[in-house]
């Protein structure tokens, strides 16, 4: 049974910081797609941020430059560091993971329908 838990969402201030977990269990495959998305009250569920079982990255225009994702193979978990937050920034935050496809799907449109193995999500909230 795949399970995946978020951890390290809070309140913090505008300009603040912030390292989301996302560890990951029960995912047999060598070769998958690991992402992070968001989604705010009455808004659509998007990607923030991807990385691929090679390493590849890829990051939402909105984030670039602020948020960092990486993964520690050996502990199965997966990080957003995220840096200089905005108010904009506040939303439950997901992290999912699926077989292999291009890193580039979890920032295209409608990019979360292609993830079969969802979190519960942890909450930011930036306060200006």
């Amino acid at each position: 049974q795949v399970q995946l838990a978020e951890s390290g969402g809070g309140s913090v201030q505008d300009g603040g910081s912030l390292r989301l977990s996302c560890k990951v269990s029960g995912f047999t495959y060598s070769d998958y797609c690991l992402g992070w998305f968001r989604q705010a009250p009455g808004k659509e569920r998007e990607g923030v941020a991807g990385i691929d079982s090679n390493g590849m990255t890829v990051y939402a225009d909105s984030v670039k430059g602020r948020f960092t994702i990486s993964k520690d193979g050996t502990k199965n978990i997966m990080y957003l560091q995220m840096n200089s937050l905005k108010p904009e920034d506040s939303a439950m935050y997901y992290c999912a993971i699926d077989g292999f496809r291009p890193v580039s799907m979890v920032v295209a449109l409608n990019g979360a329908n292609a993830f079969d193995y969802w979190g519960q999500g942890t909450q930011v909230t930036v306060s200006s």
